[in-house]
């Protein structure tokens, strides 16, 4: 979807749009190394970093966190720079506060372990369940990885499979491939 299309959007399904005011929430795209990611950015914070289309996040963040929903540089620029200096290796922790609201009480619980793995480093759906109590929950902390509204941000991508597989990943595996192996060179290069 192009700018274009996407002012379309806003003009269409909100009866507050004006493009002279700023919004409550920004929302626009970044294309970067992992393709196209749908951004929204509330006063709290990042609350969409999503593969998914943008009708459907545009949808989400309506339903859930509803406001005044357009573009807005301010708010969604620094998001961007901050993905350009990641995916360059020269970005280990994103200083953009998170907004977990899109996601469920227990999504967050699961999100938040998972904001904690160090960069460079993984960990297992299993981990995951020991830390939050929960060793069993394994398909339901699946379920709260797949649906992450922030990914990259949140990083889902460390959590691979107890055997090493790679393990799925919303944006694909090639994806999480790639970065994996950013964050995997820049911590080698930091230790020559």
């Amino acid at each position: 979807m192009s700018s274009h299309d996407l002012d379309a959007l806003l003009r269409a399904t909100s009866s507050t749009y004006r493009s002279d005011i700023p919004p409550d929430i920004g929302f626009g795209t970044y294309d970067g190394a992992v393709g196209k990611l749908v951004l929204a950015v509330t006063g709290k914070g990042i609350a969409a970093c999503s593969f998914e289309p943008e009708d459907d996040v545009y949808e989400l963040v309506t339903r859930h966190v509803g406001g005044f929903i357009g573009p807005d540089a301010r708010r969604l620029d620094p998001v961007r720079r901050e993905l350009d200096a990641y995916f360059s290796g020269r970005l280990r922790a994103f200083a953009t506060p998170v907004d977990l609201t899109l996601a469920t009480s227990f999504a967050r619980t699961v999100l938040q372990k998972t904001m904690a793995v160090p960069y460079g480093t993984t960990t297992s759906l299993e981990q995951i369940g020991e830390s939050i109590g929960r060793p069993r929950a394994l398909r339901a902390i699946g379920n709260a990885l797949s649906s992450n509204p922030v990914c990259v941000i949140v990083p889902c991508h460390r959590v691979v499979r107890e055997d090493g597989a790679i393990g799925d990943y919303a944006g694909g595996q090639s994806a999480k491939r790639h970065l994996l192996n950013v964050e995997r060179r820049t911590t080698e290069a930091a230790g020559r």
